[in-house]
């Protein structure tokens, strides 16, 4: 396990400076339970997705990761469901001085903000993205301490048995060999992941299927949604495998639902 690549806090700008001056704190907003969070962990991010639209609180093709993301362990069964600690990372570029760049703890104290159970996200800004992997398994060490669950990044990870041994979940564009120049900026930024506009303290749900943002002002309304909609589907799919089927019952049996 090489360790050779740091953290670096480029492009430490004006921006950013004023945006933690704000006293931007996520700890300080009405945050869902931890027994609303093990309800949305019921449910697979499909039906999570449609019980969203329930709400009407965005345009039903925004707010998930499109193909170009993909989960490392398909076959895990229980969903991420976390909130965003946002970076970006490059990785192709060599620093201007030495070999490496430097360390800073200021990252890791800015994942520190946001209220557990924490995901990174890190949107690769190289072009193409993924080059070398920021993710492998001394930092998915440090992430476990610093008491994240998972990291969504559009870029690359590595290391993934290690990885996968430690229960860390993985969504990532692709896997690479070398950390090559890996390194942090922009932390607490707006990123954007396979499509997805995540902010700093969004609340993440991710399965096989992809990652989605679920809306903070529905939180705890949309188990129930959920729930709703799964008996709904259940009835009409146990309609079609019935003798009793018909295309003109099926008609009526989906308007008497809504769709």
């Amino acid at each position: 396990m090489a360790i050779g690549r740091r953290i670096f806090l480029e492009n430490s700008s004006y921006e950013n400076l004023v945006f933690y001056a704000k006293g931007v704190d996520v700890a300080t907003k009405s945050l869902p339970a931890e027994k609303d969070l093990d309800a949305l962990r019921r449910f697979s991010t499909c039906t999570i997705s449609n019980a969203i639209e329930t709400f009407h609180a965005r345009l039903r093709n925004t707010g998930f990761t499109d193909r170009s993301i993909h989960r490392m362990y398909p076959d895990r069964d229980v969903p991420m469901v976390g909130y965003a600690a946002t970076a970006r990372l490059r990785s192709e570029e060599p620093p201007i001085i030495g070999e490496s760049f430097h360390d800073r703890t200021t990252f890791w104290n800015s994942i520190l903000e946001i209220p557990e159970p924490r995901v990174l996200v890190l949107e690769d800004l190289d072009d193409p993205p993924g080059r070398g992997a920021f993710v492998g398994e001394m930092d998915a060490a440090i992430l476990k301490a610093l008491g994240c669950i998972g990291c969504l990044t559009n870029g690359a990870v590595r290391n993934l048995p290690e990885l996968r041994a430690m229960g860390l979940y993985l969504f990532a564009g692709n896997v690479a060999v070398s950390h090559a120049y890996a390194h942090i900026f922009d932390l607490r930024a707006t990123v954007t992941i396979g499509g997805m506009e995540v902010h700093r303290g969004d609340l993440l749900h991710g399965d096989r299927h992809g990652v989605l943002t679920i809306p903070m002002d529905f939180a705890t309304k949309i188990p129930d949604a959920a729930s709703r909609l799964q008996q709904s589907e259940r009835t009409v799919i146990d309609f079609c495998r019935s003798s009793d089927f018909s295309v003109a019952k099926l008609d009526e049996m989906l308007k008497a639902t809504g769709r």
